[in-house]
C-alpha cells in the first residue's frame, strides 16, 4: 500500500509550542513500522516556520509574508536535520521535497515531480514533503499542506492519506466549544452538510482547519485516496 501521511504543526510540538523530538520519534518509529511491513510512504510535513521561531525567538503575532519566509529558510533546515536523525535510529534514509502550486500544476514539471517520488520510494527512501515557502508567493502558494497532501497524494496514485491533527476527526460539532458533540466515523459523502461542520480555522499555529481537511478529503477521494482524519497523539 502507498501511504501519504500529512504531520501538522501542531501535532508536532509541545505544550511549550516546541517541536517534541519524543512525539515525532514515535511518528517515525510507527512509519518505520509501516515501510518494514511492505508499504510505501511520503510524508507530508509543516513546522518549518515554527522551527525557524525557535531559532529566531520571534514573536508569533509577526505574520508578515517576508518574515515568514525567512523563518521557513532558518527552519526547513532544523526540520529536517530532526527528521533525518530520528529516522536514522532506524536505518531508515529519507528525502526532501520543496513544492510550489506550479509545480503540480504544469504538465512537465508534474511528470518530474512524480517520477522522482516514485524512483525515491523504488529505493526505499521517505520523501518528506513541505511547501516551498521561501520562494512562493500567493500566486504560487498551495495555502496549506492539507491540500498539499492531498496533491502528493494524487500525484503518486496513493491508496490511503492519513491526516494528523489535534482532533480525533470531523465531528457533529467544535467539540473545543460543544461538549456533547460526537465523532462522525464514517463520511460516505462530501457535501454541503459535512462542510458546514467542518467550520472555520484551526490553531494559532496552523494555517488550516477541519475546513482544509474536509476540502483535502474530497480532493484526494476524487481520484480514488482513501482518507483517515486522525489524532496525531
Amino acid at each position: 500500500m502507498r501511504i501519504v501521511v500529512k504531520v501538522g504543526t501542531h501535532t508536532l510540538t509541545d505544550d511549550r509550542d516546541i517541536l517534541s523530538r519524543p512525539r515525532i520519534l514515535e511518528l517515525v518509529r510507527q512509519m518505520v513500522g509501516l515501510r518494514a511491513g511492505g508499504h510505501e510512504i511520503v510524508v507530508v510535513s509543516s513546522g518549518a516556520i515554527q522551527a525557524g521561531r525557535e531559532v529566531l525567538t520571534s514573536p508569533p503575532s509577526r505574520r508578515d509574508i517576508p518574515f515568514k519566509q525567512t523563518l521557513a529558510a532558518i527552519g526547513q533546515v532544523r526540520l529536517m536535520a530532526i527528521y533525518e536523525q530520528l529516522f536514522g535510529l532506524y536505518d531508515t534514509p529519507v528525502a526532501q521535497a520543496l513544492l510550489t502550486r506550479s509545480d503540480v500544476a504544469d504538465r512537465v514539471r508534474y511528470l518530474n515531480a512524480r517520477n522522482t517520488f516514485l524512483s525515491l520510494m523504488l529505493f526505499r527512501i521517505i520523501p518528506i514533503v513541505n511547501e516551498n515557502d521561501v520562494v512562493a508567493t500567493d500566486e504560487i502558494k498551495i495555502g496549506d499542506n492539507d491540500t498539499l497532501s492531498a496533491l502528493v497524494a494524487n500525484l503518486i496514485d496513493a491508496d490511503l492519506l492519513i491526516i494528523l491533527t489535534d482532533q480525533a476527526g470531523l465531528f457533529t460539532s467544535d467539540p473545543r466549544l460543544d461538549a456533547s458533540a460526537s465523532l462522525i466515523t464514517e463520511v460516505p459523502v462530501i457535501d454541503d452538510e459535512i462542510r458546514r461542520l467542518a467550520g472555520g480555522a484551526g490553531t494559532r499555529m496552523g494555517t488550516g482547519g477541519m475546513a482544509t481537511k474536509i476540502a483535502a478529503a474530497e480532493l484526494a477521494t476524487r481520484s480514488g485516496t482513501s482518507v483517515v482524519i486522525a489524532a496525531g497523539t
